[in-house]
């Protein structure tokens, strides 16, 4: 019998961006995070991953712990391959805080919400992302 290739649901390997490519962040905000140390949105991520490092960042950085719970979001739709930094700002406008939870989102649905997004704020529905990509910004978001 040949060897068939396996259908083994396979882990994706999420992206790391430079965090000045990072959309949403001020020149002044990255160059601060960049002299902490924190260049790519993996160290972002690690960095930030409980309340208690999100409130230290914010104090480091002296401000509001909702911008270091932003930026987190964003980091961590951007490890999706076919999100990337191009739509990790969109997902968010959209009402998806997280891999996690784009994870268990129903794809008809979602483009649905993304074009109401885009129509409400750019009176632009040419722009929405088409349903085949949404539908794999979900599944790559079920393999990370």
């Amino acid at each position: 019998m040949p060897n068939l290739p396996s259908r083994q649901f396979t882990a994706l390997q999420g992206k790391n961006w430079q965090i000045t490519d990072l959309p949403g962040l001020k020149v002044e905000e990255c160059e601060k995070l960049i002299a902490l140390g924190l260049n790519t949105t993996k160290a972002l991520l690690h960095n930030s991953n409980s309340m208690a490092q999100q409130t230290h960042l914010a104090q480091q950085l002296q401000l509001h712990v909702h911008h270091i719970q932003k930026w987190r979001a964003l980091a961590d739709m951007a490890r999706i391959p076919t999100v990337g930094n191009t739509y990790c700002g969109l997902l968010l406008h959209a009402g998806v805080p997280s891999v996690k939870h784009l994870a268990t989102l129903a794809p008809g649905r979602l483009h649905r919400q993304i074009l109401k997004l885009q129509v409400s704020t750019m009176r632009r529905p040419d722009l929405c992302p088409d349903a085949a990509l949404v539908t794999q910004w979900i599944q790559q978001a079920q393999r990370l």
